[in-house]
């Protein structure tokens, strides 16, 4: 059964499956394509292999677009995936009511494009921060997209836009806020992505689709609707898919996640994926502590004095009390 190793392994080799299968002639493929119940790989001619499957993995995914991988072609025309090539990075989350079970979104990647959006429907901050200490935490460089701006006509809003962009800018990560409607910010944003294999995520209903289409007009993805009800998207991708970008690069498209549960991150290293937290923490009384009751804590007179912003802490504190024996299910 395939393993996922500690993340102290990770920037050497990570996830080699084998499957015991005769010895055929094998050729080394990338992984474009994951509907969770089979893949297509191409080859370095181009060309695509269908219907490639595997079965018997505790991994929701163990196979993940951007994946290097080892094919094994058969007589009848169908092949199987023998091996995973050790992976550079990845993104990783704890699949939501699934205990212990785990869900890779995209492996190989430049960088990751977290699109969210501040209305119809609102991202939560703490599954924006959740997202960017999990990147971190694997080496992967987040370009966070703000998109459809175009509905933040009130003075309010547009503080509130403000507000956020600052807030993530001066803690070191690109922001670009985008619209798919007045077309602001996107060419911006195609020079952010060209030459370069990005991860496309986000919740449902924050415009993924809307922006693929407006990069790559040959995608023609549907576009879905947002709930009236419960002001959340509603899924409209529903397998990954890596696309190639005019003039270089690829997107790779992912379905929306509503929750972003954290996997093998231990208490104490936390705050190491939270930066302004982490240049605090230097001056802190103890250097084991926890950030939370402490005497002498220089992070919580940092919250104290708005040096740390309150919904940064409070994310930080969401993933210190997550329990890794419990079924993860918080709406995050």
């Amino acid at each position: 059964m395939a393993k996922l190793r500690k993340k102290s392994d990770i920037q050497g080799s990570v996830l080699s499956i084998s499957l015991n299968l005769a010895n055929f002639a094998v050729v080394k493929a990338l992984v474009v394509k994951n509907t969770g119940s089979w893949y297509v790989a191409r080859l370095e001619d181009g060309s695509l292999l269908k219907n490639l499957r595997l079965r018997g993995f505790r991994c929701t995914n163990p196979v993940a677009v951007g994946d290097e991988v080892t094919v094994e072609p058969r007589e009848d025309g169908t092949a199987f995936i023998v091996q995973i090539e050790p992976r550079r990075n990845y993104i990783i989350r704890r699949a939501s009511n699934l205990s212990r079970e785990f869900q890779i979104l995209a492996a190989n990647l430049d960088q990751a494009v977290l699109v969210v959006t501040l209305a119809n429907p609102v991202t939560n901050t703490t599954f924006i921060d959740r997202f960017l200490a999990t990147a971190m935490a694997y080496s992967v460089p987040v370009l966070l997209v703000i998109n459809k701006i175009d509905l933040l006509g009130d003075p309010d809003d547009q503080a509130l836009l403000q507000a956020v962009m600052h807030l993530y800018r001066t803690i070191g990560y690109e922001v670009i806020a985008t619209s798919t409607i007045t077309g602001e910010g996107l060419d911006t944003l195609r020079s952010a992505l060209q030459g370069r294999t990005s991860l496309l995520s986000g919740n449902s209903g924050v415009g993924k689709s809307s922006l693929i289409n407006a990069l790559i007009p040959d995608a023609s993805l549907r576009v879905g609707d947002v709930s009236t009800a419960h002001h959340t998207g509603m899924h409209t991708t529903t397998f990954s898919e890596m696309l190639d970008l005019p003039g270089g690069g690829a997107l790779i498209d992912t379905p929306g996640v509503k929750g972003f549960g954290t996997i093998d991150m231990e208490r104490a290293e936390v705050d190491h994926y939270f930066p302004e937290i982490f240049a605090v923490s230097r001056d802190c009384r103890y250097g084991n502590c926890t950030h939370t009751h402490e005497p002498g804590c220089a992070v919580l007179a940092a919250v104290a004095d708005h040096r740390i912003s309150e919904s940064r802490y409070a994310s930080y504190l969401s993933i210190i009390t997550d329990d890794p024996n419990e079924k993860y299910r918080k709406p995050f």
